[in-house]
């Protein structure tokens, strides 16, 4: 079990390895000039950086939380004690924009109860030196600084984020967007799950879709846009399904859009 001097530990040694991944990206010990090889096909890419920042990221986190999972992107699972927290680390989020030398990634690193449900959540975005960082029930900050979602009350005339799924579109997006266009909302696909949800932490975007849920990379966000007062629907989603974020006074309105385009209700027998 996990105690407030457990999460001020782990959120202290986290945001540590942040600033050491963060200047690794930007090119301190390595960069985009590497090779970029495929894994699942060609849309699925990892370079040497990827790899690189995982490792060092697993190394301290077995030295510092020894008994503590570890759920990489790169690496893979590292089973814990069964009553154990676990981490979960996306080193390159956006690994394509960075090897095409794109500025939109980030580093990603929670931590979660055995049920999967979050702790802790960080996502740093190496090229405007920010540090998304939230503890469960202490709210989000950046940078250190307290942020909450935007107080808007419609979605018209503000920003939507969103991502493929890989190079593809998921099921619902095309018409969701659709809705989206018919209320004048902006929609932006930049690259990053991350980076784009905790837009809405920070109240840059007034709400932020998923097609596929993914603990490595969408858990800390998660965490971080809910305790910056977001509405997550659902609240945690199951791995590969998908996810909403809204700004509370826009959350009804995104909740219609969703229901009727991603997940529309079961017919009636």
């Amino acid at each position: 079990m996990t105690n407030e001097h457990d999460l001020d530990n782990a959120l202290r040694v986290a945001v540590e390895l942040a600033e050491w991944a963060s200047e690794t990206i930007r090119g301190g010990d390595g960069g985009a000039s590497g090779p970029v090889r495929q894994k699942a096909g060609p849309a699925d890419i990892v370079t040497d950086t990827d790899e690189a920042v995982e490792r060092h990221v697993r190394s301290v986190l077995r030295h510092e939380f020894p008994g503590w999972g570890i759920e990489g992107e790169e690496y893979g699972v590292e089973e814990g004690a069964s009553d154990a927290p676990h981490w979960v680390i996306d080193p390159v989020d956006g690994t394509t924009n960075y090897a095409h030398g794109l500025g939109w990634c980030s580093f990603s690193l929670g931590l979660a109860r055995p049920d999967g449900s979050p702790l802790l959540g960080l996502v740093a975005d190496p090229w405007r030196g920010e540090v998304f960082t939230a503890v469960l029930g202490r709210g989000a900050h950046l940078n250190g600084v307290p942020i909450h979602a935007a107080d808007h009350t419609t979605l018209t005339g503000h920003v939507f984020m969103t991502e493929w799924a890989a190079h593809a579109h998921w099921p619902g997006l095309d018409a969701l967007m659709a809705r989206l266009a018919d209320r004048h909302c902006t929609v932006r696909v930049m690259g990053s799950t991350a980076l784009s949800l905790v837009q809405v932490a920070a109240a840059r975007a007034a709400a932020a879709a998923i097609g596929e849920f993914h603990p490595v990379d969408g858990l800390p966000a998660l965490l971080i846009a809910t305790e910056a007062g977001a509405v997550a629907v659902p609240q945690l989603p199951a791995y590969d399904t998908p996810l909403l974020l809204a700004a509370p006074g826009v959350a009804a309105e995104a909740r219609e859009l969703w229901h009727s385009t991603v997940t529309p209700p079961v017919p009636r027998p």
